[in-house]
């Protein structure tokens, strides 16, 4: 009985890595799509959406069923748990990838990124490629001093945010108001990428030793107020 639940842990955890894999291939392919407005491939990110909302889906069943029939107390508890909550920081990250191939549609047949901003985004998308594959590397190892690491990735991102900000605010943007906007919102989809991330990595360090990051709980609420605007 024991073997069993234990099999049905490891299942959480392998499906969360499953989870960050197609969450990064989703950003990789919306960050393609929105470079080279490619209306075809954003739309493959938009349909394969459903797989990742899906999983995350499958997750919570399993770890309610487990709470329902095993009673976990201490590590197995947080293991249950936080699994629930990871896959949930995973389904947003899948979101926020949807809603960049979302603007390379809806810009189609132009592009949404005019060319003195394109490597900006295209760093931004390899960060956030980097980030999320580090995140399922954390997930499967349970290490955590790795996790601790996805820090500096996540303040690499911000800095990549903070320029394109600025290159937005620098002086008269010839591209117009529409695309400043749209560029505003696709630099805060990939900070926000990176920022839950982030968050998968600090529940894996709860998990692992018990200790509660008051990150988390910010990104929690962050993620209440996001939902109640959707």
């Amino acid at each position: 009985m024991r073997h069993a639940f234990h099999e049905d842990l490891d299942k959480i955890s392998d499906q969360l890595v499953e989870m960050t894999r197609l969450v990064g291939s989703a950003m990789s392919r919306a960050t393609t799509a929105l470079l080279d407005a490619d209306i075809q491939l954003a739309q493959t990110v938009i349909d394969g959406d459903k797989a990742i909302d899906a999983m995350r889906e499958s997750i919570d069943e399993l770890a309610i069923d487990l709470l329902a029939r095993q009673n976990p107390v201490a590590t197995d508890l947080r293991i249950i748990v936080t699994g629930m909550r990871m896959s949930s920081d995973l389904e947003r990250m899948g979101d926020l990838a949807r809603h960049i191939a979302k603007v390379a549609r809806l810009r189609y047949p132009d592009t949404a990124v005019p060319a003195e901003v394109r490597a900006e985004i295209v760093q931004m998308g390899n960060v956030a490629e980097k980030i999320v594959a580090k995140a399922g590397s954390v997930i499967a190892s349970k290490d955590v001093k790795a996790a601790a690491e996805l820090d500096r990735d996540d303040d690499a991102m911000d800095d990549l945010h903070r320029d394109l900000l600025a290159r937005l605010m620098e002086g008269p943007w010839k591209y117009g108001v529409q695309s400043a906007v749209d560029l505003a919102l696709i630099g805060r989809y990939y900070e926000r990428f990176a920022d839950w991330a982030v968050t998968v990595s600090h529940r894996v360090i709860y998990l692992v030793t018990g200790e509660w990051d008051e990150g988390i709980t910010s990104m929690d609420h962050e993620e209440q107020e996001e939902d109640a605007t959707d």
